[in-house]
């Protein structure tokens, strides 16, 4: 019994270095093993979007600026034109044409690859901007205020029409307070890209007659899908139904084809001046 305890007791006094063996083991698999779970999740970077910063510094970047936030040619991150573009359309047809008289050569030469390549670069730096907490990497602030706010005034209460739908003394009261100078940017020029933003709205009028209205969940050639004021969620085939969309925004989205550079940056200084 006596030898039985003595056993138990030396068995006892190994179990702290065992501990502490243990215990150094796992942080070590830890501290190792732990980058490489990081490195699994993190997503892929777009290797066209790399071959696009590389062409764009060799063919636009001495006007454009390296990180296309403009030098002696303007801001393309900011761009109407950008924001618009799909897969290289409209930038593709500007880089082949060029703008002589704004002393742009023509580079006629580029292939549809590069075009893809420049314009996947140029959408990243856009979303950059767009996703970003607060200032995108590498965007100098002092280029957004570039306008005159005056003349983005005259442009809100006149052409644009923006006062339709806006007032300084109402939904954009203060405005400037509750976004950061890009953020506020990237709102103007990327509406309906925030989740807080608002949504479009169906109206479906069954062959009965009876009607149906709510927010737009997902709509194709094919299906409406909407939830109504009662919270239900509804789905229905448009061969069946009379569909009518109506979206809070397409006036904005019809505005952002028609402004040029300069609208852009005065009408963003006028909004940066309603503090």
């Amino acid at each position: 019994m006596h030898s039985d305890a003595k056993a138990l007791h030396r068995q006892a006094r190994k179990w702290p270095t065992f501990l502490l063996a243990l215990i150094f083991f796992l942080g070590l698999w830890n501290s190792t093993a732990q980058p490489r779970s990081q490195a699994q999740d993190m997503p892929a970077k777009d290797p066209a979007v790399e071959r696009g910063r590389q062409q764009f510094g060799q063919s636009c970047g001495f006007c454009h600026g390296p990180d296309a936030t403009g030098a002696r040619g303007p801001d393309l991150v900011r761009s109407p034109l950008v924001a618009h573009d799909v897969k290289g359309n409209l930038i593709g047809e500007v880089i082949r044409r060029g703008r002589p008289d704004k002393g742009m050569p023509p580079l006629a030469s580029m292939t549809d690859e590069q075009v893809a390549d420049i314009a996947a670069f140029l959408h990243e730096r856009a979303k950059e901007s767009l996703e970003s907490a607060g200032i995108p990497r590498a965007y100098p602030v002092e280029k957004l205020l570039t306008g005159n706010a005056d003349a983005g005034k005259t442009f809100f209460n006149g052409a644009g029409g923006c006062k339709n739908c806006h007032s300084p003394t109402g939904d954009l009261a203060g405005v400037v307070g509750k976004y950061s100078p890009v953020e506020l940017e990237a709102r103007m020029l990327y509406p309906g890209r925030r989740k807080e933003g608002p949504r479009s709205t169906a109206l479906v009028t069954l062959r009965s007659g009876e009607q149906i209205k709510g927010q737009v969940v997902h709509a194709d050639d094919f299906v409406v899908s909407l939830r109504d004021a009662s919270g239900w969620y509804r789905s229905f085939s448009r061969d069946r139904v009379k569909v009518e969309l109506q979206d809070p925004l397409a006036a904005h989205r019809e505005l952002l084809d028609k402004l040029t550079q300069a609208d852009v940056h005065n009408l963003f200084a006028y909004l940066a001046s309603l503090k």
